[in-house]
């Protein structure tokens, strides 16, 4: 006698948030297949290099929904991590292709009963064939990393980090949270696998600073470059000159260290300075709510200021200036931001080297008097 059909048990996962994706992939195994053993859930790796890998995969995964549950009971057959969905050499081939249409089919047609079908594919290539048929055979869920739009900036990223870390029940410093989003951005794999590493790492309800932020997640060129503007906010010489000397190790250029972090840092500072002595603009308590306080000055008076590629104001970055401009002086920024120039010149027409160079002017910019 045949066996019965189901039309409904298929899963389908993707979307660019890949963490996402396997996450909510994992749940859907445990709560249909609970406990399962070899005979209750069929694995499938589909994260493969080659066509002819991939093939064998969608084949087997062909096959494994085709074959009853082991004595009458249920099974979930999963195509995990399939990357030959996404828009690549091996995804674009018509053996491919041909495979994955012979697999929508079968689905199509219908499972056996006490057959389930789940495969998530994160990073999935959304103008596939395959892809849309998948999305029209069951359940599907998207999961898409956050998309802040052209106007987005350091605050969206920021806020979002925030909601990450509430969803755990983490609390971290503003300053952490900057520090965490400048190493990890919106790389959601590497961000669960960071605030994971800091839940262990401290007790429940301990407010996490951004010095042990830097001190447990590894440190990249952005973040780097990040340290040394953070640095200079603070009034830290020692984290400057440290992460000047990482910076170094890493084989960075000193111009690209003045130009990139050192000269944005101090003109920011300069300007929110500038705001604050000759417009009486108050210090935020937050960064986000300088906007507020410059959407009031006329507009000959904030025509000066930087703006991000759509001509908006970086609202952002010059309220963290704001927050630490009351650590230097007017004269100390102006002679900071002079000698931000001497330095670029020296790199060119000096034999001095570029860390020295560097460490000179951090140095005559943040030494106490």
């Amino acid at each position: 006698m045949a066996a019965k059909k189901s039309k409904t048990a298929v899963y389908f996962l993707s979307g660019s948030d890949e963490s996402a994706v396997k996450k909510a992939a994992a749940a859907i195994a445990a709560e249909i297949a609970p406990g399962a053993d070899a005979f209750g859930l069929e694995t499938i790796d589909g994260a493969v290099e080659n066509v002819d890998a991939a093939v064998s995969r969608i084949m087997a995964a062909r096959q494994a929904v085709l074959t009853l549950p082991f004595l009458g009971g249920t099974k979930l057959v999963w195509l995990k991590n399939a990357s030959f969905l996404a828009d690549s050499i091996v995804g674009r081939s018509e053996s491919v292709q041909n495979a994955l249409d012979a697999l929508c089919t079968t689905l199509a047609e219908g499972l056996p009963e006490g057959v389930t079908f789940l495969m998530s594919a994160p990073e999935a290539d959304k103008r596939r064939t395959a892809y849309k048929l998948l999305g029209k055979l069951g359940t599907t869920q998207i999961h898409d990393r956050p998309d802040f739009g052209f106007r987005s900036g350091e605050g969206e990223i920021v806020s979002w980090m925030s909601t990450q870390a509430k969803a755990r029940g983490m609390t971290v410093s503003n300053e952490g949270l900057e520090a965490l989003a400048a190493r990890v951005g919106l790389d959601t794999r590497q961000l669960d696998n960071e605030l994971e590493k800091l839940q262990t790492a401290f007790p429940s309800g301990h407010k996490i600073t951004a010095s042990e932020v830097r001190a447990l997640v590894p440190a990249t060129r952005e973040s780097g470059i990040f340290d040394v503007g953070n640095a200079i906010f603070a009034r830290d010489l020692p984290l400057a000159l440290d992460t000047l000397e990482q910076l170094f190790s890493q084989g960075e250029r000193g111009v690209g260290i003045l130009l990139a972090s050192i000269v944005p840092t101090i003109r920011n500072l300069l300007l929110a300075k500038d705001l604050l002595v000759r417009h009486k603009v108050p210090a935020p308590a937050q960064a986000h709510l300088f906007a507020g306080s410059l959407n009031r000055l006329a507009p000959s008076q904030i025509d000066h200021l930087p703006r991000k590629k759509d001509g908006t104001l970086n609202t952002y970055a010059l309220g963290l200036a704001a927050q630490s401009c009351s650590r230097y002086t007017l004269d100390e920024l102006r002679r900071g931001f002079r000698e931000c120039g001497e330095a670029n010149l020296q790199m060119v027409t000096s034999q001095t080297a570029e860390d020295v160079i560097l460490a000179r002017l951090l140095s005559g910019l943040m030494a106490r008097q």
